[in-house]
């Protein structure tokens, strides 16, 4: 069938050999294809972020995301395991990496694969798309709305947030950042922060901030969705992982 997916749960070995919950979306294609890893944002993984990773999978990319949360609260509702997880101060840096490495090495393992893998993440999974791709061989990143890049968490958040200036240097591929004006955190001081500390740095990327949207413009289940700007968003993160991960198989 032209343009078939295969879509749906799996079980990833993750980060110290853990067996966590992942989902995915597979083009069912011998066309050589790119993968994308989608790690979700912090309320968790969550009905939207499963339908992002369908829309990856409906653009020709075999796409995963890793359930984060999943060590906290197996099996439990999002907001509950996203509670479990801020209470125990957050997702570790190294446990996030081992998860996205492991959901990258199985993509790479697909026997379509073309040998190039993307990561996109939102809200907490923004700044957790820089980590990974400082720390790990991707070919192109997004980084939406990622929150705690250049500074810690306030401490009323109960989380433990190491900024990650000093791992910038070791960036790996270029970066797309897609950031909304009236957002906080990060705040346009923050994004043009980071922009010319990327420059600087002489790492390839291209920023975007958009007017009248704030934090959580993708999010299609809250009030903070914009339409027409993550209409115009998702566009530019086809056109960057067109660029740089090759055609998509679709």
């Amino acid at each position: 069938m032209q343009n078939a997916m295969l879509a749906g749960g799996m079980v990833l070995t993750g980060h110290g050999g853990d067996e966590i919950d992942a989902y995915a979306a597979l083009p069912q294609t011998d066309t050589p294809t790119a993968g994308v890893v989608l790690i979700h944002h912090m309320p968790g993984f969550d009905a939207a972020s499963k339908e992002m990773v369908r829309r990856l999978g409906s653009w020709g990319y075999s796409a995963v995301s890793p359930n984060l949360h999943h060590r906290q609260a197996p099996g439990a509702e999002p907001d509950d395991a996203a509670a479990a997880s801020r209470a125990a101060g957050g997702v570790p840096d190294d446990q996030l990496v081992g998860d996205v490495s492991a959901a990258r090495d199985y993509l790479l393992g697909r026997p379509n694969s073309n040998g190039r893998t993307g990561v996109i993440g939102f809200c907490s999974g923004g700044r957790q798309t820089v980590l990974a791709s400082c720390r790990l061989p991707f070919d192109a990143a997004v980084d939406c709305y990622g929150a705690f890049v250049l500074t810690g968490a306030p401490t009323e958040l109960g989380m433990t947030v190491t900024p990650l200036r000093d791992e910038l240097v070791n960036l790996r591929c270029p970066v797309l950042g897609l950031f909304g004006r009236e957002d906080s955190h990060p705040s346009p001081d923050e994004v043009a922060e980071l922009d010319g500390l990327l420059t600087e740095l002489g790492k390839l990327h291209e920023f975007h901030s958009f007017s009248d949207a704030g934090h959580g413009f993708f999010a299609v289940d809250r009030p903070s969705y914009r339409y027409q700007v993550a209409s115009e968003a998702w566009g530019l993160v086809r056109d960057f992982f067109g660029r740089h991960l090759g055609s998509p198989a679709y």
